[in-house]
């Protein structure tokens, strides 16, 4: 009798993941041969694992209705099942069209400034995410180790590790780079001619055609760009990184310095003033070429000294100083960093917000709740970072907050709700903020300091 060879589910083997499988074959083609042109995807777009995946994504990121005003919730009553049966059959029939984008304000992180976001319908969203999986291992094959903003196995703490690194490799002229209206200003053609330097299928190139340009309504108007990337879908920043790419790929750091890229924010470390002055015109230039250029009010050179400025990346202030020294003996200069000063009037925003009068008639422990959970996402991020003392005036603020929604509910002074607050055990439950900062160290990796 012949050996009857053991399955690998038998085995006990995990599961082969067909959306990855898919992906990685993509990728390993895209990287064995840079000249490929792809021309078969159009039938994975739809395809219902891509879809189901898609549609995991998107209800992850919980995001608000398009014009349709149809929500997560809507299309779990409708049944997700049925609505990407129904997409699959609009995209393999060719009957999909977008539905115009809803325009959305949102402030930026200088409390001043607006950014204008444009959400598609959930539906559109899904496609988006579709076309996302299908496409980003084929262009991430080509992203260089220069740009690190919504890549996969990337995060915004890997640029910034970089910077501790190059600065103590003695690259302390810092070009600030700020592109204005990045994303609203990308030539919608060249953005083509990029895509198509890899793709030539023309039922993607056609669906992405009619994502880039789909119109978008404010206030009951219809308008159709006819320039940018709408920001607010999944797609994206994808679009923006192989746009951008176009810079990455041309950049000399030998002669002009190291690129450190996150999206459309960047910065650029050099030796000397001469190299950043070369650096900045380089950019300007490329730029141009693109169709873009930079807003003079936020670019420019910084030289970090001890007792000097210092300059914003990635949602922290970086600055030159010089640690505490032992024994008498002097501390070694250093570039730390912190939560630079629009992230914590974001965070007073926030906790004003979720301490709201408004809000009195919830239980005082589901406002700390609400707090604790903030609270928790916004240091998690900021903890890698040279952040206690920031990390205490924002901890100081929430405690008084508190104590102001247990006056208010007592009708009493805010000294009476602060007795209370820190009469209780555990400051009524609200989260410690002592001892999680981790300070990240030149050439270790950051998340063990």
């Amino acid at each position: 009798m012949s050996a009857v060879k053991a399955s690998p589910a038998a085995m006990g083997s995990v599961p082969v993941d067909p959306v990855r499988a898919l992906q990685h074959a993509l990728y390993r083609a895209a990287k064995a041969d840079p000249g490929r042109r792809f021309h078969a995807l159009w039938d994975k777009v739809f395809r219902r694992d891509v879809l189901w995946r898609a549609w995991v994504t998107v209800f992850r990121n919980n995001g608000a209705p398009g014009i349709d005003k149809t929500t997560l919730a809507d299309v779990r009553e409708y049944g997700v099942t049925r609505l990407l049966d129904e997409l699959a059959a609009e995209l393999g029939e060719g009957r999909y069209r977008p539905l115009p984008a809803r325009a959305v304000s949102i402030p930026k992180s200088d409390g001043v400034r607006l950014r204008e976001l444009s959400i598609p319908s959930v539906r559109d969203r899904v496609v988006q995410a579709a076309v996302k999986i299908v496409l980003e291992p084929v262009f991430e094959a080509d992203m260089l180790p220069c740009s690190f903003g919504f890549r996969p196995k990337r995060s915004p703490h890997d640029a910034l590790q970089v910077l501790l690194d190059e600065s103590r490799r003695g690259r302390l002229w810092v070009v600030e780079m700020d592109i204005a209206d990045c994303f609203s200003s990308i030539p919608q053609d060249k953005l083509m001619r990029a895509i198509e330097e890899r793709v030539c299928d023309q039922s993607v190139l056609k669906l992405l055609r009619a994502m880039v340009r789909a119109a978008v309504m404010r206030d009951g108007q219809v308008r159709r760009p006819v320039t940018g990337v709408p920001q607010g879908g999944p797609l994206s920043p994808l679009l923006c990184n192989v746009f951008l790419h176009q810079v990455d790929r041309v950049w000399d750091v030998r002669e002009h310095g190291v690129l450190v890229r996150f999206a459309d924010d960047a910065v650029v470390l050099c030796r000397s003033r001469q190299q950043a002055e070369a650096a900045l015109a380089r950019l300007t230039a490329l730029l141009a070429e693109l169709g873009l250029v930079l807003n003079a009010a936020k670019t420019g050179v910084v030289h970090l000294v001890e007792g000097g400025g210092g300059f914003d990346f990635l949602g922290f202030h970086h600055r030159w100083v010089r640690s505490r020294g032992r024994r008498g003996m002097r501390g070694v200069l250093f570039l730390a960093r912190w939560p630079k000063d629009g992230a914590m009037r974001h965070a007073r925003d926030r906790i004003r917000e979720l301490t709201a009068r408004s809000r009195l008639l919830l239980p005082t422990k589901a406002i700390v709740e609400d707090v604790n959970q903030f609270l928790i996402g916004w240091c998690g991020y900021f903890r890698y970072g040279n952040s206690t003392a920031r990390f205490d005036v924002i901890r100081d603020f929430a405690v008084r907050r508190v104590a102001g929604v247990v006056a208010k509910r007592h009708g009493r002074s805010r000294g009476f709700g602060l007795s209370v607050v820190f009469d209780s055990p555990d400051q009524l439950g609200l989260v410690s903020l002592v001892g999680i900062v981790v300070a990240p160290r030149p050439f270790r990796a950051w998340r063990g300091g």
